[in-house]
């Protein structure tokens, strides 16, 4: 298994997925890493230039940056973590809570989901708000931001996977911990009562392809996830069993959602590549 990704890797992926690749499998070097990821940053502390594949532009965005945050947490280097803060606060609005895409995207290309808007976006809040509360990072900023992120969670009656997935993310990293497992046990409940989880149907919520809807093993992508609650010793191994099996014979895995310009296949293959390789390790299934 892991040898076959690393011939896929390579063979296909960016600098940045080959240096995170190593360190995180081979134990290779942190600074390459870090290097890779600082050539997507920005004067204002930010990141762009399609750290993220989805988003083609040069500018600063709240998902690139979260993107960089999480890559840099992977290999345990806090230097970017500051700098990202002051940005994420600077594209803040008074609640707290951050946009998903910012107007400064408007003349670059990107994929049709992203749209811009100024409206605070709780998908997007909660994942940057935790990759800060992962890190142990306090800003002015940060307090609202858990704030909003909390109010909109404790009032959530709809969602949808990325969604539900992000408000779960926060929930793993928020300080308050005895809040976070009352919320965690009601957005579980939200999640399998409004089919926000393909338990084995593939069936799909209005809006998104099939096979799109999130898995058990994309919410609980650790044993120790809060998610990991929602779902049944059994449901979980044959989700293993599944995502271990989707393993290509090239030695990489794909995804679902659309590919709108060709660049993203081949840029989001090794990304989510060694997304399964970190939560099939997780569970002890990469030997």
């Amino acid at each position: 298994m892991i040898e076959e990704a690393r011939s896929f890797l390579w063979l296909n992926a960016r600098a940045l997925e080959q240096r995170r690749f190593a360190a995180m499998f081979d134990g290779g070097p942190v600074e390459p890493v870090v290097a890779a990821v600082a050539a997507y940053r920005n004067e204002d502390g930010g990141f762009g230039h399609a750290l993220e594949p989805d988003g083609r532009g040069p500018t600063s965005q709240p998902l690139h940056t979260y993107t960089a945050l999480r890559v840099c947490r992977d290999v345990g280097d806090d230097r970017f973590v500051a700098g990202a803060a002051d940005f994420i606060a600077s594209v803040a609005n008074a609640d707290g809570g951050v946009p998903n895409c910012l107007a400064t995207a408007a003349d670059h290309p990107r994929a049709p989901w992203w749209q811009v808007s100024a409206d605070s976006d709780l998908l997007m809040t909660a994942l940057v708000v935790s990759a800060f509360h992962e890190f142990g990072f306090d800003h002015p900023w940060l307090a609202r931001a858990t704030g909003f992120c909390w109010a909109r969670i404790t009032s959530l009656t709809a969602s949808h996977p990325y969604e539900a997935n992000a408000c779960a993310t926060f929930l793993d990293h928020v300080p308050d911990r005895a809040r976070a497992e009352r919320e965690a046990e009601r957005l579980g409940a939200l999640v399998r009562e409004t089919g926000l989880v393909d338990l084995g149907d593939g069936q799909a919520p209005a809006g998104y392809a099939a096979g799109e809807t999130h898995k058990p093993l994309h919410y609980a992508s650790s044993p120790d996830s809060l998610a990991r609650r929602w779902f049944t010793d059994e449901e979980v191994e044959r989700d293993l069993d599944r995502l271990a099996g989707e393993q290509q014979d090239d030695g990489g895995w794909t995804f679902p959602w659309p590919a709108w310009t060709p660049v993203t296949t081949y840029e989001w293959r090794p990304v989510v590549t060694i997304e399964a390789l970190r939560t099939l390790r997780a569970y002890g299934r990469t030997s």
